[in-house]
């Protein structure tokens, strides 16, 4: 099957039970009745994506969830090569760029199935008011306050703006292999954790770049 029919079809099937619309708070509530351990999460949209590719795909068969491992990271899911399921918000900050998994998981896994798969839904989000109504929210819900709010107010940091809902747009289904990884950014590199210890090097994809094999499908 060619790599195209491939993402029809993976498409056609996702889109029997992914809605286009999502909003916030009914999207974190189902996330948390159906089992999904990352309802807590900040960037619910990405989560979200994830957690219904894997209920919908892993369905018959029809991908391997999850996909294969190299080292600390593993991949979100298997049909004939790995792949990661990301969410892209198109109206923030960072535009067409979409960070995804470490470089070296990324090659290792090249090196064993000749590319890689990237699966991110695209779309626009209406960000929380000026009150912070949603995130106020979202944290009565989670019922006390994450090792990261607590870093972040220890730091003196300023909030980020959560997103309250998000409508997507299309999916882009972009392949990477050992001629085109050299098209993809980095991310984190040369950034420390909290304790000091380096980051891991991620691939950054750009999905307006031509030069990697892609195929976009709108809603």
């Amino acid at each position: 099957m060619k790599k195209e029919e491939m993402c029809q079809e993976i498409f056609k099937k996702l889109m029997e039970k992914l809605p286009s619309a999502w909003e916030g708070k009914e999207t974190i509530l189902y996330m948390k009745k159906n089992g999904c351990r990352n309802w807590r999460q900040m960037e619910w949209p990405g989560w979200y994506f994830q957690f219904m590719c894997e209920t919908v795909l892993s369905k018959e068969g029809f991908f391997s969830i999850p996909g294969p491992s190299y080292g600390n990271v593993e991949f979100d899911g298997k049909r004939n090569i790995p792949w990661d399921f990301k969410a892209h918000t198109s109206n923030a900050s960072g535009k067409n760029k979409v960070p995804t998994n470490g470089y070296q998981e990324v090659m290792a896994a090249i090196e064993e199935y000749g590319c890689v798969g990237f699966m991110i839904a695209s779309g626009n989000a209406i960000f929380d008011d000026a009150n912070q109504t949603f995130k106020k929210w979202h944290d009565e819900l989670k019922g006390k306050t994450s090792d990261y709010e607590k870093e972040r107010i220890a730091r003196g940091a300023p909030s980020r703006r959560r997103k309250a809902s998000f409508k997507l747009d299309a999916i882009y289904f972009i392949f990477v292999d050992k001629d085109t990884i050299q098209y993809c950014g980095s991310f984190q590199g040369g950034m420390r954790n909290s304790n000091g210890v380096p980051r891991n090097p991620k691939v950054m994809i750009d999905v307006s770049d031509s030069r990697l094999e892609q195929y976009k499908f709108t809603i």
